[in-house]
């Protein structure tokens, strides 16, 4: 068993949020009961989730998307309270964690992804540092752009969009998971001979044409999906605390 206090000061030494400029508050998000015997993670504080964590008994959550965005409707309507109401009606914590747990450097969702796909990163690139690049850990390449996207779907159990560049072996990988598309400029900037992240907008199917670099989008969702229970289970075994994952299914 463990306070939410302790929690909070675990995940913020072990995070640093206070190093980041991020889209809205990092940490303690609801306020719970204080004693924490069992903690629940996941992605996004979806009420599907919130729902299972309270079948699961849980006393807190911790995930990557919370509730509160910079610059959105404040008023608790809809969703918002349906949400809050399951929160607050169970005593249950909310934490998250949005830019920092992507760039932890061996629990975040960056390092988790290169991890499951094989990848080691060795250097950073992008706003604040939190694109990956590397190559693969075997020390190998890729034959072609659509060996490493058969590779990604084979891994993350997933359809991917691919979008060729030049043909050529694959050998520096960058890398960021979610909404990262933006960062594909860096990404060819910093040398990738390909890009993977969630997702992909217009502009990134001309750019990988143009520049030479392929792009891989395998999914918001499906990126994001290892950095939460990677932190949450570390905190919870150094505290004393039981810890379960639960993916909620999302096809974005």
């Amino acid at each position: 068993m463990a306070t939410a206090q302790q929690l909070l000061q675990s995940f913020d030494s072990l995070l640093q949020p206070e190093r980041f400029k991020d889209y809205g508050p990092n940490g303690l998000q609801v306020e719970g009961k204080e004693a924490v015997e069992r903690i629940v993670s996941g992605v996004t504080a979806s009420r599907a989730l919130i729902e299972a964590a309270i079948q699961a008994r849980a006393d807190a959550v911790f995930v990557h998307h919370g509730l509160f965005w910079r610059g959105q409707d404040g008023r608790v309507t809809g969703w918002m309270k349906q949400r809050l109401s399951l929160l607050l009606q169970h005593d249950i914590n909310l934490f998250a964690y949005h830019l920092p747990l992507d760039a932890h450097a061996e629990l975040g969702n960056n390092a988790q992804l290169g991890l499951k796909l094989g990848l080691r990163a060795a250097a950073r690139f992008g706003e604040q540092d939190l694109g990956f690049l590397g190559q693969r850990a075997d020390g190998g390449a890729f034959g072609s752009a659509q060996d490493l996207a058969a590779h990604v779907e084979r891994t993350l159990g997933r359809r991917v969009l691919a979008v060729e560049g030049r043909q050529r072996p694959i050998r520096s990988v960058g890398w960021c998971t979610g909404g990262a598309q933006g960062y594909f400029e860096s990404a060819i900037a910093a040398g990738a001979d390909a890009f993977i992240t969630g997702e992909i907008s217009e502009p990134q199917a001309h750019y990988a044409r143009e520049c030479g670099v392929a792009f891989v989008a395998c999914g918001h969702h499906a990126s994001e999906r290892y950095g939460a229970p990677a932190v949450a289970g570390h905190v919870a075994a150094q505290l004393g605390v039981e810890h379960l994952f639960i993916d909620i299914d999302n096809p974005a």
